[in-house]
């Protein structure tokens, strides 16, 4: 009788996790369809970070031409931040790697982290064309399914890292 009152506690206490997260962009509406049952670790910390507001105004940082666009560094990739864009994450701990079989096709959303597997936090990159090489070394967090023509349109950066001098930003996120 306990156990059961403290499992319905526990239900009513917890948010559910939304199933899809938008990004506002100053052209339109980006939709992602999360994989809470792929990624449910991460899934929460998105959801989490948008429904707080961490989201809004955050810069795509990072695009490469045929390769991927990344944003998500709530810290660091928002205007008047005392730190470069795409060396922060947010005030939460790192998460452990929730590698699967998922593979990074065009539209994939997966989250970026450092050299160790298990450094994810708050960015994270949508593809632009499928990375075979990071299938199984990276979380998988979605999918777009509204918007990838708005992706496209996100401004490039220049060289092989694709710094963006003058980015663009996510107006705002929300879960949903």
């Amino acid at each position: 009788m306990i156990r059961a009152a403290l499992l319905a506690t526990a239900l009513v206490a917890t948010p559910a996790v939304a199933d899809e997260l938008v990004l506002e962009l100053e052209t339109g509406n980006v939709v992602i369809d999360l994989f809470e049952d792929v990624a449910p670790g991460h899934v929460e910390r998105i959801t989490s970070l948008a429904a707080d507001g961490a989201y809004d105004g955050v810069a795509f940082h990072r695009v490469i031409e045929g390769f991927m666009a990344q944003t998500g560094d709530v810290q660091c990739g928002v205007v008047g931040a005392s730190c470069p864009a795409g060396t922060g994450g947010s005030d939460q701990p790192d998460l452990l790697a929730e590698f699967s079989a998922v593979s990074f096709e065009r539209g994939v959303v997966g989250m970026a982290r450092s050299q160790n597997p298990n450094s994810a936090n708050s960015q994270f990159f949508i593809m632009f064309a499928p990375a075979p090489h990071l299938n199984g070394q990276y979380t998988v967090v979605g999918e777009v399914t509204e918007g990838m023509d708005l992706v496209d349109g996100i401004t490039h950066g220049s060289g092989r890292s694709g710094s963006v001098a003058n980015p663009d930003r996510i107006v705002s996120a929300s879960a949903r």
